[in-house]
């Protein structure tokens, strides 16, 4: 068993040594448990071990605290049922501590919006201001670990950062050798900001997220606006004040809920029983999660068919020959819960509700309680192509030598214009124009 890692294969090399160790050691199966990267690199071994007539079948399981690796065949990842329950326990104690409302702000609302750093600061102000109003000093603000990335100006600075990173420039004359625009960004920075700003990136390439500080940015931003407009008369309330919380580690340590722990058994079952079948490079999975656990459905997907190839037009990682990767699954903005969510934003942003949750239950009435985006979405993909399959057993029971000419002409007539549909909604066959 290893343990958990922000690295990824890069090198034939590497690929060689994992190889290499798996016939050494005889292994029959290699389950790999992780997130989007790890089954991404779980996809090329599989392909490797192939190749080299291999007996090491490879396997992946869907575990992620990010909760980013969803798609028709993943409904959900083991461990985001855990963080969701602690870090609303967390927040609902600060909301009680503060008699406060929420506001929430997504990452994929600003990248969405293209709103500046500025932008967010106004909005935060304008809320702060409007809840002033109405006599209410308090309110919690929830950022996104990844917020910072969100945002164009910041973005565009941490490519340039990392491009230099990636040319071997040294941390102290890396500010040199912004191009003017990035650098007067960063000189508008804070100085703790700036330094953080500055540090490598992960072995994926990505900003080490949890060491930049957001929340106090935004926090140093506001209060700079908010004396202005006090000063300006056009803010007459009390002096603004911020605390600021990170909670990046808390969730994390936990002790995983009742959801995650059937989730995560059930999962290793499912893993063994692929392996004793002798597939390859397939993940195991498990459908209709929001039901009880009696009525999920077990099974397994090929990691291929999760893949898509995306290239790099830009930044340090430029390439014009794609990879094929397993990609992060953002916050559908045309989704259900993100539609709920906007639906209630003034109730939520205006009234103080909120719920305080309690720690993690094993028993009792809350202990199946599952995240909200889980119950509300519609993702029974396999179920769905059950039911079509039943329909077209049932079409062809109906349509046979035998049925009356109007049955054949409307069987025709109907299947002639859903395939014409399916073929503008499908992209087309490789070898067909």
């Amino acid at each position: 068993m290893l343990g958990r890692t922000k690295d990824q294969i890069r090198t034939n090399e590497q690929v060689k040594a994992a190889l290499d160790a798996c016939q050494e050691l005889k292994l029959d199966g290699l389950v790999i448990v992780g997130g989007v990267t790890s089954n991404t690199d779980g996809a090329q071994l599989a392909e490797t071990f192939a190749e080299a007539k291999c007996q090491t079948k490879v396997v992946g399981v869907p575990v992620t605290l990010y909760g980013d690796l969803k798609n028709q065949f993943v409904e959900a990842d083991v461990g985001f049922d855990t963080i969701c329950k602690v870090n609303s326990q967390l927040i609902s104690n600060i909301c009680t501590d503060a008699l406060s409302a929420e506001k929430v702000i997504l990452s994929e609302e600003i990248s969405s919006s293209k709103l500046t750093l500025f932008d967010i600061t106004k909005r935060i102000c304008d809320a702060v201001q409007a809840r002033a109003e109405e006599g209410k000093y308090h309110g919690v603000i929830l950022l996104p670990e990844g917020l910072i990335e969100s945002i164009p100006e910041v973005h565009a600075l941490l490519q340039e950062i990392h491009a230099l990173h990636k040319n071997g420039v040294s941390v102290d004359k890396i500010s040199a050798q912004l191009s003017p625009w990035a650098s007067a960004m960063f000189k508008f920075l804070p100085p703790f900001i700036k330094k953080q700003l500055l540090l490598s990136p992960e072995s994926d390439d990505s900003a080490q997220l949890s060491q930049i500080e957001t929340e106090k940015l935004l926090a140093q931003l506001v209060e700079i606006e908010m004396n202005t407009r006090s000063k300006n008369g056009t803010y007459k309330g009390k002096k603004f004040n911020s605390i600021c919380h990170f909670f990046g580690y808390q969730a994390r340590g936990s002790l995983p809920s009742k959801f995650d722990c059937d989730y995560a058994y059930v999962l290793g079952h499912v893993s063994y029983h692929l392996l004793a079948a002798g597939v390859n490079g397939y993940m195991a999975t498990i459908t209709n999660l929001k039901n009880p656990v009696s009525e999920w459905c077990c099974g397994g997907a090929p990691l291929t068919a999760m893949m898509t190839v995306k290239r790099l037009l830009h930044g340090p990682g430029v390439s014009l020959i794609g990879k094929p990767s397993i990609h992060p699954a953002i916050v559908d903005l045309r989704g259900k819960p993100y539609e709920m969510l906007t639906k209630d934003a003034e109730k939520f942003l205006m009234n103080d509700l909120y719920r305080n949750p309690g720690p993690l239950q094993f028993e009792g009435p809350g202990s199946d309680g599952k995240p909200f985006s889980l119950c509300v979405e519609d993702q029974d993909y396999m179920g769905r192509v059950k039911e079509l399959q039943s329909y077209l057993h049932k079409v062809k029971m109906i349509v046979k030598p035998g049925c009356s000419q109007q049955v054949l002409k409307a069987a025709l007539s109907s299947m002639s214009s859903v395939v014409n549909i399916l073929s503008l909604m499908s992209p087309p066959s490789k070898g067909h124009t």
